[in-house]
């Protein structure tokens, strides 16, 4: 079986603690509860706008906020991004046409050889090198950690 290493978008932090987004929540609970035991890195940026959309939308106060982010940041590695990243991100938005912070978040995760990023708002399916992006809400999705 090839190795897999997880990492997961912005929209997947925040469903998980919203409990106004019903199933969604549900869903995106369980797969971050799934994935402590998984090879997974969180990037530092969906971590920052996790906290960003969060403490802007008052779905959390502040301090529950920062707790949640240092949480998760004692479970999972985080992968920053640097000049590397950014050169990386220009040409995945100038070659595949990208949205510059999803190419940035990709970017990041890719160079910390992430093979699964778990996505709602990038294209399902879609393979960045080694990497491919897949919706965890689509049906029939599988994490694949049994």
């Amino acid at each position: 079986m090839k190795a897999q290493r997880f990492s997961v978008d912005t929209n997947i932090l925040i469903y998980s603690i919203d409990t106004d987004a019903g199933t969604r929540h549900e869903q995106a609970q369980a797969v971050m509860d799934r994935l402590p035991d998984a090879d997974c890195v969180l990037t530092l940026q969906a971590l920052a706008e996790f906290f960003h959309a969060v403490t802007r939308k008052d779905k959390m106060p502040m301090g529950e906020a920062a707790a949640m982010v240092h949480d998760w940041m004692e479970l999972f590695p985080v992968a920053v991004a640097d000049g590397r990243t950014l050169a990386g991100a220009v040409r995945l938005k100038e070659a595949e046409s990208f949205a510059f912070w999803d190419a940035m978040l990709v970017e990041a995760a890719r160079t910390s050889g992430v093979t699964r990023l778990l996505s709602e708002d990038m294209q399902d399916g879609r393979m960045i090198g080694a990497l491919r992006i897949e919706n965890p809400f689509k049906q029939g999705f599988d994490l694949g950690l049994d």
